[in-house]
């Protein structure tokens, strides 16, 4: 499940109303003193919750240009030649297919049991590596590979295995233990025997879709998963030694309720998994039709999902996982946590990531790649996808150069996301500005939330306090210029999700 779904704008009252019996102004802390503690303030969520970015990419995606195309992204990368740049890579393949819809998914999708569908598109997205191993060779070794959809399990295991092959054969892989390789599963996809396919194929993380262990809450979704079934997978999973294993969990689904929850809660946390990624549901039916087949009588009331995301965050938290950030949590000693404290954390289009420093190649239908200065998205239909690739060029259909604005708020706005700090004077000296003149507005802004304890500025740092880590959307929305667009003389907020 791609972590950028909820991205878009739900209609929720901006005030929202809370359990009092639940939590008020409570400090939920992480794993010891060396790790952050968040603090979860009802009053000041239900009043500063509003709809904004998740930051997956700055400038958002919606920002990008029909005039950028393949010969666009052939100029980022001879400018990379031409500096001599030798940078890690970063490749991510995005697999369209599910077997069966469910009724909460927001991401690209295909759902299709004809799987031939699926053999032709891995001829076509071979040709996509060919092209690119082609393009950046000599230029860096691969670090990470990550897998997305969709379901990329529901290729099978010969195509599995003859895929990485290709890929290998096209890039320079880093080590298993150097390398960060990883691929998202449906449990209910895979044997105990795929699990370990999986990892002599060169996989060595393993991403696992739950959502929510309640029977109702499944039924309700279209995703019956038993937990022994789920269990399993985890098990086998360590067993054939994957270095680490993540869960996600979605909070607000329809029949969702604060015992329910609970249950899930002391499911997972018994499961122990290395990293868990807890998002928001997005009910946008307009948007995403499956989401149309969903009651909205059954969906928890604002105020509910509230007390669900504080239950979330309580019970994690004091299970000893670190709050990473936004939705992701991770234990101590898992990379993830490992790159936040070494400052080597980045938030890309999967989340929060490690190997801040890769170039970002991404093939298949709508992937996104982060090259130099540039993002470009590839076609958002098989049909577009295989026909540019007739043409022999890369299907890239979108993207942005970005200006040199555009880098300085797009370091600040990741420095917040991931490390809930930023160095001032770092940012003068790197970009030759003064930051109290070029970022004046701005500044003005952030005194305001400043005022609500959300954080602290002063002349050499911004610190993000406790209570405004939930609220690091709100904060990073002060530095982005795209966020109103002018509609007729008069300026209107874009549509995204809530930041809460």
């Amino acid at each position: 499940m791609s972590s950028s779904f909820s991205d878009l704008a739900v209609r929720q009252p901006q005030h929202i109303a809370v359990h009092r019996s639940l939590i008020m102004n409570t400090i939920l802390s992480s794993a010891g003193p060396a790790f952050p503690s968040v603090e979860f303030d009802a009053a000041l969520i239900g009043k500063l919750s509003q709809s904004g970015p998740r930051y997956t990419s700055y400038p958002t995606a919606d920002h990008f240009q029909a005039g950028f195309g393949y010969s666009q992204l052939l100029e980022a990368v001879a400018s990379l030649r031409m500096r001599r740049s030798v940078r890690p890579l970063s490749l991510y393949i995005h697999i369209p297919f599910c077997d069966t819809v469910c009724y909460y998914c927001g991401c690209n999708k295909i759902v299709t049991k004809d799987h031939s569908k699926a053999a032709k598109y891995i001829d076509y997205l071979k040709q996509e590596i060919d092209m690119q191993g082609r393009l950046f060779a000599g230029m860096g070794k691969l670090e990470q590979l990550h897998f997305g959809g969709g379901t990329p399990t529901y290729l099978s295991d010969t195509q599995m295995s003859d895929l990485m092959a290709h890929l290998r054969a096209s890039f320079d892989f880093v080590s298993d233990q150097q390398g960060e390789y990883s691929i998202e599963i449906d449990p209910r996809t895979v044997s105990v025997e795929r699990v370990h396919s999986l990892r002599n194929q060169g996989f060595n993380r393993i991403s696992l879709g739950v959502q929510d262990f309640d029977p109702d809450v499944q039924k309700a979704v279209n995703r019956i998963q038993p937990e022994a079934e789920t269990r399993a997978v985890m098990e086998a999973a360590r067993a054939a030694g994957f270095r680490s294993i993540s869960i996600d969990l979605i909070y607000g689904l329809p029949k969702q309720t604060m015992h329910s929850i609970e249950q899930t809660l002391d499911k997972v946390i018994d499961a122990n998994p290395d990293r868990i990624a807890l998002y928001n549901y997005a009910h946008l039916p307009h948007l995403f039709k499956p989401q149309r087949r969903i009651a909205e009588a059954d969906l928890p009331t604002p105020a509910v999902k509230l007390d669900l995301l504080a239950l979330c965050i309580r019970r994690l938290c004091a299970a000893g996982y670190v709050y990473i950030g936004m939705d992701h949590f991770a234990k101590p000693d898992d990379e993830l946590a490992i790159a936040q404290r070494q400052g080597r954390l980045q938030r890309n289009f999967q989340g929060y990531s490690t190997r801040a420093e890769s170039e970002l190649i991404a093939c298949g239908v709508s992937a996104i790649s982060a090259v130099g200065a540039t993002y470009s998205q590839n076609e958002k239909t098989l049909e577009g996808y295989y026909e540019k690739l007739d043409q022999g060029r890369l299907p890239v259909v979108r993207g942005i150069k970005l200006e040199n604005d555009d880098l300085l708020r797009r370091i600040l706005i990741q420095k917040l996301m991931c490390n809930f700090e930023l160095s001032i004077t770092s940012i003068e000296q790197s970009f030759l500005i003064s930051f109290t003149d070029y970022f004046a507005s701005e500044l003005e802004k952030l005194r305001i939330l400043e005022d609500d304890g959300l954080l602290q500025v002063d002349s050499q740092w911004i610190t993000v306090s406790p209570k405004g880590r939930l609220l690091i959307r709100n904060i990073c929305m002060v530095f982005d210029r795209y966020l109103y667009l002018a509609h007729g003389g008069e300026v209107r907020p874009l549509r995204y999700s809530k930041t809460i």
